[in-house]
């Protein structure tokens, strides 16, 4: 498996993931605003045999990196992909100079919840109906050394 940054060419393969992942999905246009004119913003993919099998999208905010998407494809889930698009994610992050790495989960994402503590992700608080379907999130934080 390689990871390499996104490009537009990926963009439809990263929607079809986006889409079968999320209750409330990120458009085209927020992905194109993510590759092309976000200066924060780093997408990276995971590709295996020519196939786009997973992607992540972070923001570097002074110290913090912000982890905002991680998903892989449906039928390739527990396989370690995501684990190692987050280990990749969290050594970019060191090397960008983030002191910590932050993200927000929902309640009832029980793998991505295991992944995240698995990883030295700590529940930080509650953010009371932060998605759109006013289900909960967990606010997750993980310090660098």
């Amino acid at each position: 498996m390689i990871i390499r940054p996104a490009t537009l060419l990926d963009l439809d393969a990263i929607l079809q993931i986006e889409n079968d992942t999320f209750d409330s999905p990120w458009t085209r246009d927020h992905f194109v605003y993510e590759l092309q004119e976000n200066p924060f913003s780093f997408v990276f993919i995971a590709e295996e045999k020519g196939y786009l099998v997973g992607y992540v999208d972070w923001w570097k905010t002074f110290e913090v990196g912000q982890l905002n998407n991680l998903a892989v494809v449906k039928a390739l889930r527990g396989k370690g992909i995501g684990r190692t698009l987050l280990i990749d994610t969290l050594q970019r992050m060191i090397k960008a100079g983030c002191q910590r790495s932050v993200l927000e989960v929902r309640i009832s994402n029980k793998p991505a919840i295991s992944l995240y503590q698995s990883m030295g992700f700590e529940k930080s608080h509650l953010k009371k109906q932060y998605y759109e379907n006013d289900e909960d999130a967990w606010a997750m934080i993980k310090e660098f050394e």
